[in-house]
């Protein structure tokens, strides 16, 4: 138990940094592929879990053979990991789509309800387009639905109902006749299939295959699986059967507020069109003290929208109590709310508005404001009716201090001046004293209500309008100076007016359209319900849309599935029939011979019987014969029938077979030496079957790797021990980049010893003790060093083409200094020889994983050729190969201990470079990435 919760933290350490740390991911990468092979499917799936949350390209191909694999593993909880692994390698490689799409083509036919819901969502993210992949499996999973886990259950509705949009035709045809069963169409003929416009609807039995399977969801204790069903209802099913859906949805009010909004906002785009659904539930949607604002909102939304004749009266008086809320924008959308059921229903108009008329009165601003609002848009529809109205705002005009109510009352000063003729020029006399204090909305309409008073009653008011125009003209609002310079070319004609100055009054005095007061969930419908796109109606990313009806309904033969077992069991059972005839007849023909032996020898005292016997001898030779002419080879009945078999089959099959013919083999391998023949050659064939099983296998088989000499040899030297720390003894070390001459496997260096003390110093050694444990070849040891001397030995180092330092102890005589030697990854390489093609060659088998590779952007300096490589070798010892192409660089080295092919190549384009590294060697490969990449970017030599 310890040991599995220890191997949890470090797959969720992995997962989190793998990301900044590719290295330390890189490294585990063979721990994942065996764990993927333990016994255990809890670690089979987390091996997979974590391998494919690491979000490293270079291990793509590894995750997708891992994917495959697991998605034929005998656990549905590995293959339902493997269904989620799809969706996180195609966010990372969008390339391996089309592989992606045969495993989830695969696992769409898996019978497990603990895989379904998983494989759809990889669909749906991978390849949603794909609708033949769910023709096949369409009826499987309307059946497995209801098993199904809750939210695969929500994945597999939606898709579902994408699907039928496009399979079926509408439902909601007034000729339409349901029937529940739909047996006679479904066994009707082709031709009676067809679609004739003449004849009424008949539901096609898939249909209400998945309206009768979803229907017992809406009793889900999920509220998103209530939620998908009833968006499927409302997109899917006949219009009388809508009202199914609408007790569930109720239900869900007891929800969290989190919910309610979401239920809310789909009731409110329902309840436009179908006010019948919810009308009997209307008292559910009454406001409750302790509901948030955004759910008073919609429950008022919703209220508005199922208001009609009959029920108005009882809306408007809970509408009343709303109004006095302490809530400050409850009670301004409660009153939006009034007037949008004055302007629906033309009975109440009177009513609704005589009831705004008495909030002007009230304490509280917001009411005020918002009430001017609506009493403006309800004015609209008959101004010539409600004189005493906008006499009476004008009156409260200044009490009120909105901005917008303000500027409202003045529009409709302006508008309507003429049936207010005494009153509209007082207003204008009062704003032009407090034209500058005021806001800019209230200015703009200012600015309107004198220039339509200019037109209607010049006499009264034009000074007053100069006046107020020589103020706009100088206003700090840009917005204002414009349209204050417009209204006075356009009013005050003059030498400069043009002949628009004509058209003024009909400009501004022209009728305007009473608004229309809808519902800001009316265009909500277009998106599908349910979805995140109709929540914040806007299309979201990945959003799909409903396709809509068809007009001819397709083919629905593509939905039934052919059960193919029968016939390959029956190509199983000819098989091993003629397997077993086969070797009956052999038997038989063996025990014949030996008949025949033995008749032949207790006839030989006869003469007259021996003839006999060579008579019916070659009678039965003559009949054996015709039968071997007539009888086929067992190979070639074996290989004639397996071709009919499938894929998957074909293995167990000859498996079964192999078995088989080797039992037989053990019985009657006494027989004769025939018999011993033909078990011989059926074995021969089993090696050769065994050999085109492992042909899949790449044995990579390498080119000749010669080694080279050196191209660079750096001077530079390193301090292995400072004079300070070793009593007068340093020491320095440097790579010679020759093939060591202790071992092939070894890394040559040279060392300088120093006294740099008064006295010398003896036997100078390295000790055998290593800490790292590394093969070092030490150097013979000095007996005696003089003062200010120094000697030049050499010494190999086995790093096991690792960076990791050699740790070691250099000793004299009296002390002993610990000291190591830090390999670069580049020293750890030796050149190597080779042509253009097999370098190309090569490269090709060493991608995916085994690939690293950066773009950087190239200093001028190093753009040329010569600089190019000598940067490249100074970092790595490796030897340049000739390139037919001027701007591809190539680099050829093998590591020094196990001999691994690494590969570099530079291509030039003008001014970014691109790095490429192939090696088996991955941490190697992706560190001296990092050091070509830093050398390439440095100017200086």
């Amino acid at each position: 138990m310890k040991n599995w919760t220890l191997k949890k933290l470090v797959y969720v350490y992995l997962v989190r940094y793998a990301e900044e740390q590719q290295d330390l991911a890189l490294l585990s990468i063979s721990t994942f592929q065996r764990a993927l092979k333990d016994p255990n499917q809890l670690i089979r799936a987390s091996a997979l879990r974590v391998l494919s949350s690491i979000r490293v390209p270079i291990i793509v191909p590894i995750m997708m053979l891992a994917i495959k694999e697991a998605s034929t593993d005998l656990s549905p909880y590995v293959r339902k990991t493997a269904a989620h692994a799809i969706q996180k390698l195609y966010s990372l490689d969008p390339d391996q789509k089309e592989h992606l799409i045969e495993v989830i083509e695969k696992l769409l036919k898996d019978k497990s309800t603990l895989v379904a819901g998983s494989v759809v969502m990889a669909f749906e993210e991978v390849c949603p387009d794909r609708i033949d992949l769910i023709h096949k499996n369409y009826r499987k999973l309307c059946n497995l639905l209801v098993d199904v886990e809750e939210w695969g259950q929500v994945v597999i509705i939606h898709m579902l109902t994408r699907y039928a949009r496009t399979q079926f035709v509408s439902p909601w045809r007034e000729d339409a006749v349901f029937d529940e069963n739909g047996e006679k169409t479904f066994y009707d003929s082709e031709e009676e299939r067809r679609v004739d416009q003449s004849k009424p609807y008949i539901m096609d039995p898939d249909h209400r295959l998945l309206l009768r399977n979803t229907k017992p969801l809406l009793q889900s204790r999920n509220t998103a699986v209530v939620m998908a069903v009833s968006q499927l209802y409302w997109h899917l099913a006949p219009k009388h059967e809508l009202s199914i859906i609408t007790k569930s949805l109720v239900r869900l009010f007891r929800s969290h507020r989190e919910v309610q909004y979401i239920v809310l906002q789909n009731i409110a785009t329902m309840s436009i069109q179908r006010k019948g659904m919810f009308e009997p539930f209307m008292k559910s949607f009454y406001v409750r003290s302790t509901d948030a604002t955004h759910i008073k909102t919609l429950k008022l939304e919703i209220l508005t929208n199922l208001a009609n004749e009959a029920n108005i009266s009882t809306i408007l008086r809970e509408l009343q109590t709303y109004v006095k809320s302490q809530d400050k924008a409850f009670a301004a959308a409660t009153i939006q709310a009034i007037g949008r059921c004055a302007t629906n229903i033309s009975e109440v108009t009177d009513t609704c508005l005589n009831g705004l008329v008495l909030l002007l009165s009230n304490r509280d601003e917001t009411v005020v404001a918002e009430s001017v609002v609506v009493i403006k848009k309800l004015l609209q529809t008959q101004p010539s009716q409600h004189s005493d109205i906008i006499k009476h705002m004008a009156k409260l005009f200044d009490n009120i201090t909105v901005p917008m109510a303000r500027a409202s009352i003045l529009w409709l000063m302006g508008e309507y001046c003429e049936h207010v003729p005494k009153i509209a020029p007082d207003v204008l006399r009062k704003m032009a004293k407090t034209f500058t204090s005021e806001e800019d909305i209230v200015k703009l309409q200012t600015v309107n209500l004198a220039a339509k008073l200019y037109l209607s009653n010049s006499k009264q008011t034009k000074l007053l309008t100069q006046y107020v125009l020589n103020l706009g003209k100088y206003d700090q609002n840009y917005d204002i100076r414009d349209r204050t310079r417009f209204i006075r070319q356009l009013i005050v004609p003059n030498e400069k007016s043009g002949v628009l100055s004509r058209y003024a009054r009909r400009i501004l005095m022209a009728p305007k359209p009473a608004p229309v007061l809808q519902s800001a969930f009316k265009d909500r419908d277009r998106f599908q319900l349910g979805t995140l796109s109709h929540t914040l109606n806007s299309q979201a990313n990945g959003y799909l849309e409903l396709s809509d009806w068809p007009a001819v309904a397709p083919d629905q033969s593509v939905r039934i599935v052919e059960v193919v077992e029968p016939d390959v069991l029956a190509n199983l059972r000819v098989v091993l029939t003629c397997f077993c005839v086969h070797v009956e007849s052999e038997s038989e023909s063996e025990s014949e011979e030996n008949s025949d032996d033995s008749n032949k020898s207790s006839s030989s005292q006869s003469e007259n019987s021996s003839r006999e016997s060579d008579s019916e001898k070659k009678k039965k030779t003559l009949k054996n014969k015709k039968l071997q002419q007539q009888k086929p080879d067992i190979m070639t009945l074996l290989f004639l029938n397996i071709t009919y078999l499938p894929p998957q089959i074909i293995q167990k099959a000859l498996l079964l077979i192999i078995m088989t013919k080797l039992f037989s083999i053990h019985i009657v391998l006494s027989f004769s030496n025939q018999f011993v023949a033909n078990c011989r050659c059926s074995l021969l064939c089993l090696c050769v079957f065994l050999a085109c099983q492992f042909d899949a296998v790449s044995w990579h088989v390498r080119v000749s790797l010669q080694a080279s000499f050196p191209v660079f040899v750096p001077e530079t030297s390193h301090e292995l021990l400072h004079r300070m720390t070793g009593k007068g003894l340093s020491a320095q070390y440097r790579f010679t980049r020759q093939p060591c001459i202790y071992g092939n496997s070894m890394v040559s260096l040279q060392l300088t010893l120093s006294n740099s003390s008064d006295q010398a110093l003896e036997n100078i050694h390295i000790s055998e003790k290593s800490s790292t444990g590394q093969n070092i070849h030490r150097f013979n040891a000095i007996e005696r060093l003089e003062p200010q001397a120094s000697v030049t030995v050499s010494m190999g180092v086995d790093f096991n083409d690792s960076t990791q330092a050699a740790n070691f102890q250099l000793c004299t005589k009296e002390d002993e200094f610990s000291v190591s030697i830090q390999p670069a990854v580049g020293e750890l390489l030796l050149p190597i020889t080779m042509t253009e093609a097999d370098f190309t060659k090569e490269q090709g088998k060493l991608v995916g994983m085994n690939e690293s590779s950066a773009t950087i952007t190239m200093t001028p300096e190093n753009v040329s050729s010569q600089s190019v490589n000598r940067k490249v070798v100074s970092v790595a010892n490796l030897g340049v190969i000739p390139s037919s192409q001027e701007n591809i660089h190539r680099f050829a080295g093998k590591t020094v201990s196990s001999g691994c092919l690494v590969l570099v190549s530079v291509a030039l384009k003008d001014p970014d470079a691109g790095i490429t590294i192939n090696t088996e060697k991955t941490v190697m490969g992706s560190m001296l990435l990092r050091q070509v990449k830093t050398a390439l970017t440095n100017s200086g030599p």
